[in-house]
């Protein structure tokens, strides 16, 4: 399910079936690139996006580890790549948001490098979780990125967060305005899982993805 190849749907079913249960979620370690990651041979599932989408207050609400990912109101405080160790089996990794302003130019080019070449080279890597600010309109940096996603052929599923800010209705419409500014991108648009760090929707959509990419649920 982590690839734009298959036919596009919404996720969603009711009760717990098929999910991956946490049981614990520490802080492994930080890393400025690849060659300083960890070695390790867990499986690993990324999250990235734009700075202020809130990807650490879902790392948080999917875990139900309140305090595990730092949030911080400043955005791009994520600037290195972060490792948290799940129930001693696999990884969730917190990459650093990008197309954020207050770092220098350099700087900013040395986090798109290490984050290109994680996403790339890391063989352990299993699928991207790549996060959407479900209020705004389609951004050109987000779309970039996907693009980018799309022509390395990385596996890849969309979320949508901060559902919760919006009607029903409106958060249906951004997402398919969303979907829509992706069709130049790539001829299958990617799954996607519509979440509220506030609410915990979508938290058992995520982890049925990871238990399915697992081989395993429950």
């Amino acid at each position: 399910m982590f690839c734009g190849r298959y036919p596009a749907h919404e996720i969603y079913s009711s009760g717990s079936e098929g999910t991956v249960r946490i049981t614990s979620a520490v802080f492994h370690s930080s890393a400025p690139n690849l060659a300083a990651c960890p070695e390790s041979d867990l499986p690993e599932f990324a999250f990235i996006g734009r700075s202020n989408v809130g990807k650490s207050s879902l790392l948080n609400m999917v875990t139900r580890k309140e305090g595990l990912a730092k949030v911080s109101q400043v955005p791009g405080k994520t600037q290195l790549i972060n490792f948290f160790t799940i129930n001693n089996a696999w990884s969730l990794v917190d990459l650093p948001g990008y197309g954020y302003a207050k770092v220098g130019q350099e700087q900013r080019t040395g986090f798109s490098v290490a984050v290109a070449e994680y996403l790339r080279r890391r063989p352990n890597l299993l699928g991207t979780f790549v996060l959407i600010d479900c209020r705004i309109s389609p951004q050109k940096l987000d779309l970039e990125f996907l693009g980018w996603m799309v022509s390395c052929q990385l596996p890849f599923v969309l979320v949508f967060t901060k559902a919760d800010k919006l009607s029903s209705k409106a958060v249906q419409a951004h997402c398919a305005a969303f979907l829509h500014a992706m069709r130049p991108i790539s001829e299958e648009p990617p799954d996607h899982v519509v979440s509220s760090s506030k609410s915990g929707a979508g938290r058992l959509e995520i982890l049925r993805l990871i238990a399915t990419a697992l081989g395993h649920g429950g």
